[in-house]
This record gives structure tokens, sequence and C-alpha cells, in this order.
């Protein structure tokens, strides 16, 4: 297993100008690597990336992953994150999801093969549907519901990954899965309606804070800064994966709620809503693979990184 930190001299980001692909610019362009940013702006936004227009080996290009695209000159890293990722987006837009998912990734392997680069496909916890298996293991096939309002999310991450896995074993694309789980931080979208975002807005509002269901079904969450580093650790390794990226530190939804309304000094109240459909009961990475192979763990304990996400939307409220 390789273990040397790897210095990329050029890497596309897909999915560049969205939250986790604009974190990724700026950790490589911090590395001294050019960053090509691919983005359609159906989710993300050129705001995102604003701050790095003007450094140098930044270039910005506009493109649908899902219609073939190029890049002129030497690539040697692609980052495939181009795909709707908030259940307000896929919903809203379930065809283009399963496109970025099938199409996309197809032509984003074709980029890679090109040229000869190495690439780290996106994945999600969400491959692991509402889990049978807690807390959840890369070696776990998930319950997924195949035809649920949440499934063209959970279908196009499992078919990306079923087409990615097809292509190292037929073509010998040099690639990696990655499967995130709950990742938060700076540059969220305040209604992107993801519980994190959701909260803190709503508690920076005197809101009361809309918690689905009973409040106790779990999620994990992984600091942005995080994330950002186990993805591209596995992307200077050898390993093809699958590998979960995220943090085992387990919260319900009512005490992520309650510690949000005390990291703000809210006085806003909880107010308790319909669950969605198939939304997870539970949700907690299993990452000994991370650990073991990668020499990964995070960081950040939710407190502290929610104290920094919660600073950041107030200075851009």
């Amino acid at each position: 297993m390789n273990t040397t930190p790897v210095r990329w001299k050029r890497a596309v980001v897909t999915g560049g100008a969205g939250f986790v692909g604009s974190h990724l610019c700026t950790a490589l362009l911090d590395r001294g690597t050019r960053v090509v940013c691919v983005d359609d702006y159906s989710t993300g936004s050129p705001e995102n990336v604003a701050h790095l227009a003007r450094r140098d080996g930044f270039a910005l290009l506009k493109a649908d992953v899902c219609e073939p695209f190029e890049v002129e000159g030497p690539v040697d890293l692609v980052l495939h994150f181009a795909s709707p990722a908030s259940p307000a987006d896929y919903l809203r837009l379930p065809l283009h999801t399963l496109d970025t998912g099938s199409l996309g990734t197809r032509n984003v392997l074709a980029l890679a093969r090109e040229h000869q680069a190495r690439l780290v496909l996106a994945s999600t916890s969400e491959v692991y549907g509402d889990p049978l298996r807690h807390p959840q293991p890369e070696d776990y096939w998930g319950n997924v519901n195949p035809v649920g309002p949440r499934s063209v999310y959970d279908e196009a991450k499992r078919f990306a990954e079923a087409l990615t896995t097809a292509d190292i074993a037929v073509r010998g694309t040099n690639a990696a899965i990655v499967r995130l789980f709950n990742t938060y931080g700076p540059r969220m979208r305040a209604r992107d309606g993801r519980a994190v975002p959701t909260f803190i807005r709503q508690a920076l509002a005197g809101e009361p804070l809309t918690v689905t269901g009973d409040g106790s079904q779990t999620r994990s969450l992984t600091y942005v800064d995080d994330t950002v580093r186990g993805v591209l650790a596995l992307a200077g390794s050898d390993l093809a994966g699958p590998v979960n990226i995220g943090n085992p530190a387990e919260l319900t939804m009512t005490e992520l709620a309650r510690l949000v309304i005390r990291l703000t000094g809210s006085s806003s109240e909880l107010r308790f809503i319909e669950r969605p459909t198939d939304d997870p009961a539970v949700r907690r990475p299993d990452i000994t693979l991370a650990r073991g192979k990668l020499q990964w763990d995070p960081l950040t304990d939710p407190e502290e990184g929610l104290r920094r996400t919660i600073t950041w939307f107030r200075a851009n409220a």
C-alpha cells in the first residue's frame, strides 16, 4: 500500500463549484496543484470559487458532465463530485441526478482514461439505504428502496459504483470509490434541505427548529476539512475501494438540534414534523479500512465543526 503523500500537477474537479467540490479545489491549489473546476451550476455556484478566481493555476469550465467534454493539456487527477446531493436538489432534478450518475460517470471515466489520470468517484452512505446493519462497513450491500423518492440519488450512486468497478476490471482504469457520510461546513446553502444548514438558519432567525419524526434517527457528521483530507488520502493511495469516509460520532436529530440552539445562543424551540419517506433510521460509518489503509481519522469533533459553520453562516447571512 502506497501511503507516500502525492503532489499532483493538474487536477479536474467535477462539481467543483459545489459545497465539497469547492473545498477540494482550495485544498489542491494549496498543495501546488493546478485545478480545472467543472460545473454546470445546477446546484453549485460560481460564488463558491470566486475567492479562487485570481489564484495562479485555477480555471473554471462551465460544462454538464452528462455531455462529453474535453480538458486540454495534461491531467493526472480527476475527482468526480458532480451530482445533486441534498434531498431538495435531487427531488427537484430527478432525471438529471440519474444522468449524472450514469452518463456523467461514463464521461468522466473516459476523461481519466484519456489522460491516464487517477480518478476518485464520490459515492455516498446513501448506498446503504435504511441500513439493517450498524455501523455500516464497506462490505454491507445496503437496504435501498429502488422506486422510493430517494431512489434517484441512491441508485445513481450505486450504478456509478458498478460502472466504475467494471471500468477498473475491463479497462484497467486507475480509479477509486469513496463513500462519504454526512459532510457539513462553510459554503453549504442555507436552504438546501439538509439538517445542519436548516437548523442553523432557523436558530439564527429565532424560528422553531423543524425536527422530522420523533428525532431519534441518527446521523454521523463529518466536518468538510476532514472529508477533504480523506478524499485526497484515497486519491494518493493505490486503493480502489469503496472506502467509507465519515465521523463515527453519532448524533440523534434531536441532539443535533439542541446543540445548534446552544451554540447559536438562540431562543428557538423544537417543532416536530412528518418524517420523509425512506428516511434512514441510523447512519454511522465503520472506518476500519480508512484508518488501517489510509491512516485517516476525523480530527474535528461535531461541536467544534458546528461552531465554525455557525460563524460562517453569521458572516454570510
